[in-house]
């Protein structure tokens, strides 16, 4: 369909409470809303870069940039047929992944409204909720991590993600062991490790962890492999696959024993999907990571984390554990077995909250045709 414009929103967000990881600590989140309207639609991405480069190099700033420079006059005025149509458009912008995610999300989106087909459908995805889990940030002691912890358990999540780094890991985990022996439990380093620190992870190796993700540095894959031959405990590598072809060297290495799925750090959905196939066709399990999303990004991971071969509970959280007022008219809830309702309406099945997003935009932009 041809593209008639896109509309920009950058926005900043308050978390229900602050987030805390190895790289940072913060108390608002910051993305980028992208709008694509054509044939009298509107479809809806999000890009999740935030407004420092601690997860990634990309930021709301560097997002900003690349859309209005680069990718706003490849697609606007443009007859783009859906997602690898665009992907071949944007191929010459290197990088660059969690904004070429959010536009495709956003073509996805207009694609579903139009052919009147939800997200899922499209995707091919075979459940109707998905089982989820919590990802919850560095607390003031192991106490107040499991007391945090506990909170959540008592809400009805099933599976705990605990951020862990240098200092702040084994006494931890197992702290948080003790108090719930049977949870599912596993936990995220966010590359803060090198190979010789690692080692002091060993221990986790007793506390019967789902999986470690990502101890090593953010590019490597071939040190991942020399670790995981020492654990028992599998490793999930995050970071490190931001393409299918890092996934098959991660399987062909043996670096792994999960892969984490983000279509944001992949470049879109349908990369996502790609990393899915292989995976699944490898015996290599998978699941979704989240990235604190809006309504919007939380859409388009429920419906992505429908496919097959998503065997293990993803991070996308109800909406309350981030935002008290999110950008969506549509709340997601937690169901009783620790699953969310898939949206089943065209597209991403979400609607904009206009007062919410108008509250929390700093910059807007409509770009049209030159």
């Amino acid at each position: 369909m041809k593209l008639d414009s896109l509309s920009l929103a950058h926005l900043r967000m308050p978390l229900v409470s602050p987030f805390e990881t190895s790289f940072g600590r913060i108390a608002h989140r910051e993305c980028i809303l992208i709008m694509l309207h054509a044939e009298g639609l509107t479809g809806y991405g999000e890009c999740v870069a935030d407004r420092d480069p601690g997860y990634s190099y990309e930021t709301t700033g560097t997002a900003w940039h690349i859309l209005k420079d680069f990718i706003a006059p490849l697609i606007v005025g443009q007859t783009v047929s859906g997602a690898e149509d665009f992907q071949s458009r944007v191929a010459g912008i290197r990088g660059h992944h969690l904004v070429k995610a959010g536009v495709e999300m956003a073509l996805w989106d207009l694609h579903g409204k139009r052919e009147n087909k939800s997200l899922r459908e499209l995707l091919g995805g075979t459940r109707t909720r998905v089982e989820v889990g919590v990802s919850v940030g560095l607390q003031a002691s192991p106490a107040a991590l499991a007391e945090t912890v506990g909170r959540y358990v008592m809400d009805g999540y099933r599976r705990v993600k605990i951020k862990i780094k240098p200092g702040r890991d084994v006494m931890d985990a197992m702290e948080v062991r003790a108090a719930f022996p049977h949870l599912l439990l596993q936990v995220d380093a966010n590359s803060a490790y090198t190979l010789k620190t690692a080692f002091a992870l060993k221990l986790l190796d007793d506390l019967d962890l789902l999986m470690i993700e990502q101890p090593l540095a953010e590019d490597d894959i071939w040190d991942h492999r020399k670790l995981q031959a020492e654990f028992s405990t599998a490793i999930c590598l995050d970071e490190s696959i931001v393409t299918p072809r890092h996934a098959r060297y991660a399987i062909e290495m043996d670096a792994c024993r999960i892969v984490n799925i983000k279509a944001g750090r992949l470049g879109g959905l349908s990369r996502g999907v790609a990393v899915h196939d292989l995976c699944k066709a490898r015996g290599m399990p998978v699941w979704c990571g989240g990235m604190l999303e809006t309504g919007v990004g939380r859409a388009s991971n429920l419906a992505l984390a429908t496919l097959p071969g998503f065997v293990l509970p993803g991070d996308i959280s109800a909406s309350e554990r981030y935002y008290a007022r999110d950008i969506t008219n549509e709340r997601f809830t937690l169901n009783p077995d620790s699953t969310i309702n898939v949206p089943s309406a065209p597209g991403l099945g979400v609607t904009l909250d206009r007062a919410a997003v108008k509250e929390f935009t700093l910059a807007e932009s409509l770009l049209r045709p030159a």
